[in-house]
């Protein structure tokens, strides 16, 4: 994703046509306006249609290395949310960020606060994560559901930061 502004006159542009927020949003990014960061997040299901449900409304990264989208992802930044092995299928924004350096006290406080907003109740979400030492938290605001837009990758990152935040597009 080298050319950021085919991209967006491309695929997002037309894919948000008419949408009161996302469309001034995305025209002011590609006129360089815009400082805020852009992600690609990788998602499986269920998590991916919960997202674009409504019902999931806090992402959540945990790893055991600090990598993206910890201390990479800001307050505004914009997520692109791809299906795992199919095409970008939807947009939002963030509206705030957690990050933890996971102990046993900041797990405890994860797990009471944001197991709802995370669609977590399953105990294997959290078995699969308990050997994590770094999770990131965003909360999520103006999904927006878009029409497939094919996008190829072949590394296997769950997270990928595309254009870091604070930077003017040239």
């Amino acid at each position: 994703m080298q050319n950021w502004r085919l991209f967006f006159r491309n695929g997002l542009q037309g894919a948000v046509q008419g949408d009161l927020f996302w469309e001034p949003c995305l025209n002011s990014m590609i006129e360089g306006l815009a400082p805020f960061g852009l992600h690609l997040a990788i998602l499986v299901e269920p998590y991916l249609k919960y997202i674009l449900d409504g019902k999931k409304t806090v992402e959540s990264r945990f790893s055991e290395r600090r990598i993206a989208p910890y201390g990479r992802v800001q307050k505004d930044d914009i997520i692109l949310l791809k299906r795992s092995g199919g095409p970008i299928v939807g947009l939002c924004q963030v509206a705030n960020i957690w990050y933890y350096q996971l102990d046993p006290e900041s797990w405890q406080e994860i797990r009471n606060e944001f197991t709802q907003m995370l669609c977590a109740q399953d105990p294997a979400f959290w078995e699969q994560r308990e050997n994590a030492e770094f999770a990131t938290l965003m909360r999520l605001r103006n999904v927006h559901e878009i029409t497939p837009i094919k996008y190829s990758k072949s590394d296997r990152r769950g997270w990928v930061v595309l254009r870091p935040g604070g930077e003017i597009l040239q």
